[in-house]
């Protein structure tokens, strides 16, 4: 929106459709800053009269922003159809604030609040949109007005309207009024919920496969989630196919722009990859901080990696997926930084021109590949001993570090979030039989995981290349584990590590029932187990053996009572 002032004194100035005024139109026009209106009126009859009089004289729409102290803000001339208002700067801070000025405006037909209007009473947060219809002879007639509801979990309406014969006999105190709704607003517990946290929307995009995307996005809520952000909505959009200027489209972004407005909501994550010249477009026309699904994983792993290892490896990730976007700062991208979506050891570094980007990520580069031949050393060396590896892996949260934890009494952490672990952690186990064997945990996968993060994370993912068995943890309590299954297998036909024996286990038995444990079985095969209370371990700890030492004769029998006894307790 823009302005087109017409004089100098801003006591004068007059916004928007100047162009062919006549002197004694824009002298009226002029006179209406020295109009008061009373603090517990939304508008008097006086003012009223001189906005209808002065309206039909000029054949176009006028509008007023009045301040709450009574005083004209801004005179804005439109056109017989519209009212453009001018750019009005920042409001003030706060869910519970609104912009403090009301705006009064004239119709030259007897309509109502249009959806443009009413979408201007959202954006802007004003206190209210009062709509004056003009007669023939130049009076105002029937009156609209529109105010702002706080968000209830009752329903999605964001406004109110009302209709009066006339302006007469309106006895609402306006100051009364914007007080109790700006309290209503303090007091809404959508709102309320969002004080500590960065509260944000989700937003999906489907072409077709409508299931898929919902699943998708309750997945991404989760990982909102343990970034530590506050969901307040969850859009999902079908589309024929993508916008490529915004993904979603013009008309669905201006409904983003209100929903945020009116819960509150200080950011967008969208449950894709986008383009630079996406992030661009979306920032600038919201004026909201912008997230993509690559960047919110990032996030997550730049605050969980905790070794020189696994911060390098996602300062990498993090600046190789930043340099592409690095021309659009810094507009967008100060609206992409700061907090969720800037932070970890990168932080301070990535702030910097393409020419620093490259020789840091090349720094980087070097780091890990000192780091990485330490780590084939130490491969090495367990290769000589003859220890077999088992590598845990699976969908990120299926319990693969309770599962290290209960094979070898380690206290590696454990959290109920997704990417707790970063960094591989590598332990020994000792059978029965004083036999040997290595056992990693590894980081967990995740469907679409960021090809930045596949790259920087190559090198500690080739401790799969040297496994003698793979554990494939699943979550059999999840409904969504067959996708999950699905995407564990891709990448792992990724890293070349296919072919690489796998024993399925199906973890969370004791959150499952015993019909879907069984068809879960049945189908894929692999055995169950609860890793957190040892239900099913000495079974499979036996499996295990029997996979890794087999003799000419046959397999090994393990000491189960052993087994038995040191599992479950």
């Amino acid at each position: 929106m823009g302005s087109q002032p017409a004089q100098e004194s801003p006591l004068e100035t007059l916004y928007g459709n100047t162009v062919g005024l006549k002197p004694a139109q824009t002298k009226a026009l002029q006179a209406l800053y020295s109009r008061r209106v009373a603090t517990d009126d939304f508008v008097t009859p006086v003012l009223a009269r001189a906005l209808s009089e002065v309206s039909r004289n000029t054949g176009r729409r006028i509008g007023v922003l009045i301040d709450r102290r009574g005083r004209i803000d801004r005179v804005i001339v439109g056109d017989p159809q519209r009212v453009f208002l001018p750019d009005l700067g920042a409001r003030r801070a706060g869910a519970a604030r609104f912009r403090g000025v009301r705006l009064v405006l004239t119709h030259l037909r007897p309509e109502g609040l249009s959806e443009d209007e009413l979408t201007d009473l959202a954006l802007l947060q004003l206190d209210a949109v009062v709509l004056l219809n003009v007669g023939t002879d130049g009076l105002p007639g029937r009156v609209h007005y529109a105010h702002l509801l706080p968000p209830s979990s009752d329903g999605d309406a964001m406004w109110r309207t009302n209709t009066r014969p006339d302006v007469h006999n309106w006895t609402d105190a306006f100051s009364v009024f914007i007080r109790d709704l700006e309290a209503q607003f303090t007091r809404s517990p959508q709102l309320a919920q969002t004080d500590d946290t960065t509260s944000v929307i989700l937003v999906g995009i489907t072409l077709g496969n409508k299931e898929r995307a919902q699943r998708s996005l309750a997945e991404l809520q989760r990982l909102a989630e343990t970034a530590g952000l506050t969901v307040v909505d969850v859009v999902l959009q079908n589309r024929l196919k993508l916008d490529g200027r915004t993904c979603i489209g013009s008309g669905k972004l201006q409904e983003l722009m209100i929903r945020s407005m009116h819960l509150g909501s200080e950011g967008l994550i969208f449950d894709r990859e986008l383009s630079p010249s996406q992030l661009r477009n979306i920032a600038t026309s919201t004026d909201l901080k912008v997230l993509d699904r690559t960047q919110l994983i990032l996030d997550i792993f730049a605050q969980h990696a905790s070794t020189r290892d696994g911060r390098l490896q996602v300062e990498l990730a993090q600046l190789r997926y930043r340099m592409p976007r690095l021309a659009i700062m810094p507009t967008a991208m100060s609206r992409l930084t700061g907090g969720i979506g800037g932070r970890g050891p990168g932080e301070t570094k990535l702030e910097i021109n393409k020419r620093r980007a490259q020789e840091r990520l090349k720094r980087l580069e070097d780091q890990l590949k000192k780091l990485a031949k330490g780590r084939a050393t130490r491969r090495s060396r367990r290769k000589k001993a003859g220890l077999p590896i088992v590598s845990i892996v699976g969908y990120t949260n299926a319990g693969k570090s309770t599962l290290l934890n209960r094979l070898t009494q380690s206290a590696v952490l454990v959290e109920d979030q997704l990417f707790a672990t970063l960094d591989t952690t590598t332990r020994r186990f000792r059978f029965p039989e004083e036999r040997e064997i290595i056992v990693t945990d590894t980081v967990g996968f995740i469907q679409d995981l960021p090809k930045t993060l596949m790259a920087a994370f190559k090198s500690t993912l080739e401790e799969l290349g040297e496994a003698d068995l793979l554990l494939h943890v699943l979550d059999a309590s999840d409904p969504d584990v067959d996708a999950q299954q699905a995407a564990v297998e891709a990448i792992l036909h990724e890293l070349g590590v296919e072919d690489t024996p796998t024993l399925l286990v199906w973890n969370k038995s004791d959150a499952t029932s015993p019909e879907r444990l069984v068809s879960l079985l049945n189908t894929y095969d692999g055995m169950s187990i609860s890793a957190l209370s040892g239900q099913g371990a000495p079974q499979l700890l036996d499996r295990i053996e029997r996979s890794l030492f087999r003799s000419k004769n046959g397999p090994v029998t393990t000491k189960k009572a052993i087994l038995d006894e040191r599992w479950v307790h």
